[in-house]
């Protein structure tokens, strides 16, 4: 048989069981899982970390490793058992007919080889290709993943691509050899939301010109709905809930589906009228699982004597949908269409005066033009701030959003002194701070400007307790008399963060991703910060964790009146929490407002292109659709006129090329609302919005 007159369903799972065997106990990782990817239909796998979407996928790559083993159903591809199969016939099919892409594509690619080279190799060991013609495949797949001169692209390493070129590169691999079965775990996870926005449409255009077939594992449910034509959710080794995408989005059928739609910020929600409702408990891990329902213990129709009973729960068909299922003992009790009972609401902390002033801040960096190389010589100058300047008050939140390299991190750094500024001002209740390095702080300064920082995995020391990293906090910002004083203020500290006093004698390793994040918010706050700089505190975080951090953030600012600037390329989350927005482009800042102002029209056409981008988890809304074209140029190198003007798709409204020639002025919108761009009015009163909700 040939790879293309197959004409079942490419991929049957069927009640598949996969364990992992350690020295003392089996630990069951997927269990009674069941799905089905017909030919050129895009299935996507959703579910927090651990729940065992990955796991999934590799034992349809049959790569278990040493200590996991089906244990109970079957998988088919095209009808053959993979379960069944030698070796060899693997190795036939890997690659060839089902391929992988992972989350980080450098796991991919080999960094001493050219990447022609690397996508060569496919067609030559799979098919036994000449080396000619494996060269003009090659070439073929670079152009349809839209990278620029591709022919330079086969002739260049790795490392000498931006990571968005990576993962096109990774895609071009996969797709060397027309497989028929793509499986994609989390493929934009490190990518920024406008080369998440191409990437995905490129997977969407090859699905389709290729005819192949999609396993999309993800945790983001706006991109699966960006992506795919069904979906199924999983929770703690089970789907708890598959069908169509208008199904499962619009008549959801399992509680657990229904708790992860309200933990996620979908337009319309606000942190003071209508708050996120977090999903209550934590994550049960395999070998803890409670009898019965595994969502049973943080589910709101949890029925005791019911839903706890110690037997295994079936998936079951919702009478006239077409193959939507879920895993629920009381699907028909309970009323689905019910609104959401309002979280409490919370009154707005009111703006308070300006406790941080930048003023025309500037922050360059020389390097060695070929430094890279190793060699001395000329040196080249990075811009990464260049005229900053607002304020921000007190009980404010102030989000600061951009892609990768545009400047956000290196503001965070010379406001908490790690760096000191080029040129410009910083003033932190009048005081100038910009030119003070860390060291040279007064203690006030230190523990009023404090970092929330993306991973709380890398900012915990791994071999102290807790409860001794927040005392140290104390110590250092000269909290408290006595050691008694200050353990009292520590406990204090992990009630504030809602996490429980006894957590203070546990180590980092026994802590959640969440937990972890609530530890760092604690330590943040031991000498109560008056600004906190939180930079991109909840992206490392799962779904339902997100709304659990937000909220407390939000309530903390609120007691202790904190300035939060919010550092975040998450648009949806900034939408829902910020008062006001900063964009940011390659140093510049290319518009500020207050949220409103910024997410509607006349926008900054970078504004325009990242609203378009972000992924929204809503079938009402309508979207416009602007994909950038090329990379960001690099800040070693910018373009002459205004930093954007490569990527601009209103360019060309702009007469006498003035913006390849000039950097454009700050022009005053409405009120407090500036926007860096040569645009007419004309022009700015014509633009219409970008994200539109469909009436009901």
């Amino acid at each position: 048989m040939t790879k293309w007159d197959y004409d079942g369903p490419i991929l049957e799972i069927d009640k598949l069981s996969i364990s992992f065997f350690t020295r003392l106990r089996e630990i069951p990782a997927v269990m009674d899982f069941s799905v089905v990817v017909q030919p050129g239909e895009a299935v996507g796998l959703v579910g927090e970390s651990g729940c065992g979407k990955s796991t999934v996928a590799l034992g349809v790559m049959q790569d278990l490793g040493v200590n996991g083993r089906v244990v109970g159903g079957s998988i088919k591809f095209k009808g053959r058992d993979l379960g069944a199969m030698s070796q060899e016939e693997l190795r036939d099919i890997r690659g060839s007919e089902i391929a992988m892409i992972y989350q980080e594509p450098m796991a991919s690619l080999n960094p001493a080889m050219k990447i022609g080279k690397q996508l060569m190799e496919v067609p030559m060991i799979h098919e036994g290709t000449p080396e000619k013609e494996a060269y003009q495949r090659a070439l073929e797949v670079v152009t349809d993943v839209k990278l620029p001169d591709p022919k330079r692209i086969l002739n260049s390493y790795p490392h000498q691509l931006s990571g968005g070129q990576q993962q096109r590169i990774v895609i071009a691999m996969a797709l060397m050899s027309k497989p028929s079965l793509l499986i994609l775990d989390e493929p934009t996870t490190a990518l920024d939301v406008t080369v998440e926005a191409a990437v995905v449409d490129l997977v969407k255009d090859l699905g389709k010109k290729y005819g192949t077939s999609m396993l999309f594992i993800s945790h983001n449910l706006g991109l699966v709905l960006e992506t795919c034509d069904r979906i199924c959710v999983m929770y703690s080794g089970e789907a708890v809930e598959t069908g169509s995408i208008e199904d499962v989005f619009d008549k959801m059928q399992h509680p657990y589906t229904q708790a992860l739609f309200r933990s996620i910020p979908l337009p319309g929600a606000d942190k003071n009228a209508r708050p996120l409702k977090a999903i209550p408990g934590n994550f049960p891990l395999p070998h803890e699982r409670p009898p019965g329902c595994n969502f049973g213990p943080r589910c709101d129709y949890f029925v005791d004597g019911l839903c706890n009973k110690d037997q295994a729960i079936k998936m079951q068909d919702i009478p006239g949908n077409d193959r939507h299922r879920s895993r629920c003992l009381r699907i028909n009790e309970i009323d689905w269409a019910a609104p959401m009972a309002l979280e409490d609401t919370k009154t707005k902390g009111a703006i308070g005066d300006v406790v941080l002033k930048m003023d025309n801040l500037k922050k360059y960096y020389e390097v060695a033009a070929n430094a890279l190389f190793g060699g001395s010589g000329a040196t080249k100058v990075v811009k990464a701030n260049e005229t900053l300047s607002f304020e921000a008050r007190e009980s404010e939140t102030l989000a600061i959003v951009g892609e990768s390299g545009c400047g956000k991190s290196t503001f965070a750094k010379v406001l908490m002194g790690l760096e000191t500024a080029t040129e410009g001002k910083i003033l932190l209740d009048n005081h100038e701070i910009q030119d003070t390095p860390i060291e040279k702080r007064d203690t006030k300064t230190v523990a009023d400007v404090q970092m929330v920082f993306q991973n709380p995995f890398d900012t915990l020391n791994p071999s102290m307790t807790v409860g001794r990293q927040i005392i140290r906090a104390l110590e250092i910002f000269k909290v408290g008399k006595n050691e008694a004083e200050r353990r009292e203020r520590m406990l204090s500290l992990l009630d504030l963060v809602k996490l429980p006093r006894e957590f203070a004698d546990r180590m980092p390793r026994q802590l959640s991703g969440g937990q972890k994040q609530r530890v760092g918010i604690a330590r943040a706050f031991a000498g109560d910060a008056r600004i906190v700089v939180a930079d991109e505190p909840v992206s490392a975080l799962d779904v339902s964790v997100q709304a659990a951090v937000t909220d407390l953030l939000m309530e903390i600012q609120r007691e202790h009146k904190t300035t939060l600037l919010f550092i975040s390329h998450d648009l949806s989350i900034v939408r829902y929490l910020s008062d006001r927005v900063m964009v940011m482009y390659l140093g510049h800042v290319v518009e500020l407002g207050t949220t409103e102002q910024v997410f509607s029209p006349p926008y900054h056409p970078y504004t325009e292109a990242l609203l378009s981008a972000v992924p929204i988890a809503d079938t009402s809304v309508e979207k416009e659709h602007i994909v950038l074209e090329g990379d960001i140029p690099s800040a070693m190198n910018p373009p002459p006129g205004c930093p954007f003007q490569t990527r601009c798709r209103w360019k060309s409204k702009v007469p006498g090329g003035l913006c390849e020639k000039e950097v454009p002025p700050v022009r005053q919108m409405a009120d407090g609302h500036q926007v860096k761009c040569h645009l007419s009015d004309e022009e700015f009163n014509n633009m219409t919005p970008v994200i539109k909700i469909a009436a009901e």
